[in-house]
């Protein structure tokens, strides 16, 4: 049976950072991501027919050809059959933090846009791109506080568009498989999670950590959203307390503010049970040790009252060492850069690239006029509908460690609050 073809989708991307085009402040990316993510992700997307112009914002018109000298060199020179054209906001050698409003603008209604920007700035992005009648993925935290979240929810149904959080670890074959796992092995009882990644991210993220957004907010997001769609409709969150560790981040120069580490102990409730329980702990860092051989460590154990889950995401099973570096575990699961037999990029089937896929996808056939935003809900995507507890949850987290109490989670009339 032929698979149904729709035409390509004009996409912005907005944010200029790592994860869109592998550059930091300090140059290429140290990371496992030193092409960055989205940017060869769209550009094979074009080459594939899925994807037609593509627009970037972010706030240094400047750095745009520092940007495009490095597409070409680790990319149009590695990779055939890539585009790599893309306009670039402010268009000028200028700073323009809001930048992104003239990208928005210049895109057709109906385009996809990806943004991966500061924490702080995800809301006013998202709105701005839904109002202007454009599909939204927005990179996770989706907001920082659960009303923006709700605000997102009512803005993309009204307006009847896609908008995806971009939880990439949802398609991690591993956590994908445990989830399905999960469900056959009777009532949640206890859950605990760990994500960390090496203290020179805190260079990385020295202008906004502590300032804008915590790590909680930044890792400990991932495994909150699998835990959340583990146990959707079955449980839900009824209280946060939060505790976190400083001393490291301050010490390299960050924000008097950042947290180290962030943990994060949860109650969950049976939904048609009350009285059975369970527990959550999620902890995430960004002050790991440098040489630990992974970028990111990624685990955690899920206990039920018939079996348990167990996934350690860091240690596949698959290591490299080099006289220079030492050991390395390497995780080719979440984005492939080697290409392949013909020398075309060959990052497909990665984690990071079907996340993406997915959203373009769903903004194609909506656009097209094929299917509707709403068909996407309840089929395990990450849409925004769907995603609403992790930002309970880690919202709850940072007024507990601000106002150093526990925070009660509670639903009325079909919307979460605060309490």
């Amino acid at each position: 049976m032929p698979v149904e073809s729709f035409p390509p989708i004009s996409v912005g991307l907005m944010g200029t950072g790592e994860y869109t085009t592998g550059i930091t402040p300090s140059g290429q990316s140290k990371s496992d991501k030193k092409i960055g993510v989205v940017g060869v992700t769209m550009f094979d997307l074009r080459r594939r027919g899925k994807v037609s112009d593509i627009i970037m914002a972010g706030t240094n018109g400047g750095k745009f050809p520092e940007i495009k000298a490095h597409f070409q060199k680790n990319i149009g020179d590695v990779y055939k059959g890539l585009d790599l054209e893309f306009r670039g906001f402010p268009e000028t050698n200028i700073r323009n933090a809001e930048a992104y409003k003239d990208a928005l603008k210049a895109l057709p209604k109906g385009s996809a846009v990806i943004i991966f920007t500061p924490d702080s700035t995800h809301f006013p992005i998202a709105s701005e791109a839904l109002n202007l009648g454009h599909h939204v993925m927005v990179t996770k935290p989706a907001t920082q506080k659960l009303e923006d979240h709700q605000k997102l929810i009512e803005l993309a149904e009204e307006k009847g568009l896609v908008c995806f959080v971009e939880h990439h670890k949802r398609f991690d074959p591993a956590y994908n498989d445990a989830r399905a796992r999960a469900q056959k092995i009777g009532d949640f009882n206890f859950y605990s999670s760990y994500m960390s990644q090496p203290k020179m991210q805190l260079e990385t993220f020295k202008s906004w950590a502590g300032i804008d957004s915590d790590i909680s907010y930044y890792l400990n997001s991932h495994h909150i959203d699998i835990h959340c769609w583990m146990v959707e409709g079955r449980y839900r969150p009824t209280k946060v307390t939060a505790s976190a560790t400083t001393g490291i981040a301050t010490s390299m120069g960050c924000d008097p503010k950042t947290e180290d580490t962030i943990t994060l102990l949860v109650d969950w409730e049976n939904i048609q049970t009350p009285s059975q329980r369970g527990t959550a702990v999620y902890t995430a860092s960004w002050a790991a040790p440098l040489k630990a051989g992974v970028h990111s460590e990624q685990r955690f154990h899920y206990m039920a009252s018939k079996g348990e889950v167990r996934v350690d995401q860091a240690h596949r099973g698959y290591s490299i060492v080099e006289d220079d570096i030492g050991k390395l575990d390497y995780n080719p699961f979440y984005v492939k850069y080697s290409p392949d037999e013909d020398g075309y990029f060959d990052g497909q089937k990665g984690y990071g690239y079907v996340s993406l896929e997915k959203f373009i996808d769903a903004a194609q056939k909506v656009t097209a006029g094929k299917a509707k935003a709403a068909d996407f809900d309840g089929k395990g995507l990450p849409t925004i509908k769907a995603t609403v507890l992790t930002t309970a949850i880690i919202h709850a987290g940072r007024i507990s460690l601000d106002e150093k109490r526990s925070v009660e989670i509670t639903e009325e009339g079909g919307k979460i609050k605060l309490n």
